[in-house]
């Protein structure tokens, strides 16, 4: 019996090392799966452009992957998600600056998660509004227009004023064809001219054109009530 027992022991110590082995393999392979501690990367958001297609991704590391992302608090634009990756997509169909909170969730059991308040401004590319609102003196219809370049690239810009009287006549009263350079805010172009006694509509139409995006950006002002232009007395 002696020579088949010290065989055995013998036996015995491969196997000895080979569950040694495989112990340290399930500690490292659970170290590995717990990760590093899951983070947010804070980043500033990219402005938005009304009505343009728009696309961000939001940035986490560590944890166990996949990753989820959701919005918790406040609200994003009109028009945006953000999906389950992490990247904020959509088209923006309203302006302003919105606020919300983004939590980014691991696959571990239990699952960790991370939260961060984001902010995204929503623009016009184009901005048009009345810098002197119209109105007729004398015979004369005048006033201005405020444009604003928002984007980071220069406009081509055309502007023109139409005043139309009742059988769909119109007469330019204005009309303005520069470039308006990138993020410039509020640049008055004044309009006027003397027109026959009638009573008109009056359309304000801005173009702007960028060649090396091939994009195309529009806006347009209409008073609500009409210039009437009284005949002399």
């Amino acid at each position: 019996m002696f020579p088949f027992n010290h065989s055995l022991r013998r036996l015995q110590l491969p196997a000895l090392l080979f569950l040694l082995l495989c112990s340290t393999q399930s500690l490292a392979q659970q170290a590995t799966a717990k990760g590093a501690p899951l983070e947010i990367v804070p980043a500033s958001l990219p402005r938005a452009y009304v009505k343009q297609p728009y696309e961000a991704q939001l940035q986490a590391q560590g944890g166990i992957l996949p990753l989820g992302w959701e919005v918790t608090e406040g609200r994003l634009p009109a028009g945006f998600v953000l999906q389950n990756d992490g990247k904020l997509v959509g088209t923006p169909t309203e302006t302003g600056t919105f606020t919300f909170t983004a939590t980014v969730h691991d696959s571990g059991k239990p699952a960790y998660e991370r939260s961060h308040q984001y902010s995204v401004t929503v623009v016009s590319p184009l901005m048009a509004v009345w810098g002197r609102y119209p109105k007729v003196v004398d015979q004369r219809i005048e006033g201005s227009v405020l444009v604003s370049n928002d984007t980071d690239h220069d406009f081509d810009l055309t502007v023109i004023v139409l005043a139309v009287n009742e059988i769909g006549r119109a007469t330019a009263i204005g009309y303005q064809h520069f470039a308006l350079k990138k993020n410039t805010e509020s640049v008055e172009l004044p309009f006027g001219e003397h027109l026959p006694p009638a009573s008109y509509d009056l359309h304000v139409d801005a173009v702007a054109e960028v060649a090396s995006t091939d994009s195309i950006y529009r806006a347009r002002l209409q008073p609500q009530e009409k210039m009437v232009i009284a005949g002399e007395p």
